[in-house]
């Protein structure tokens, strides 16, 4: 469970930017999975996705917290302790459509995508 100094962090009334990772819809990228931030929306993409948003937007703006925005996965991420965490629901929706898929988008994923990826 998150401590109540990590609480102050989330932000449950605050909605997720959008559907899909907001820096590869506005670059006609692709991702694996996606992650939301607790603090303040933002969707980025794992760390297994070639271009890592998630870690980025946590890099830029010191929000250590994030959610997974994949249907049916409710874990936090502390990127400051490396933990997984328990905490509240946030904003709707919770994750990404799941007729989405993964990776997606479907139309944006390149055929050699597994050869892209980050293990």
């Amino acid at each position: 469970m998150l401590a109540a100094a990590l609480a102050t962090a989330v932000r449950v009334e605050v909605p997720p930017s959008g559907t899909g990772c907001a820096e590869c819809d506005q670059d006609g990228g692709w991702w694996v999975h996606l992650r939301r931030c607790a603090t303040c929306g933002h969707v980025g993409c794992c760390d297994t996705s070639p271009a890592q948003h998630a870690t980025a937007h946590y890099d830029e703006t010191g929000h250590r917290l994030m959610r997974s925005f994949e249907p049916g996965e409710e874990w936090y991420w502390d990127f400051e302790t490396e933990q997984v965490l328990e905490g509240p629901h946030l904003a709707a929706p919770l994750s990404r459509p799941p007729e989405q898929g993964s990776p997606g988008p479907a139309d944006r994923v390149p055929p050699d995508w597994t050869s892209l990826i980050h293990r």
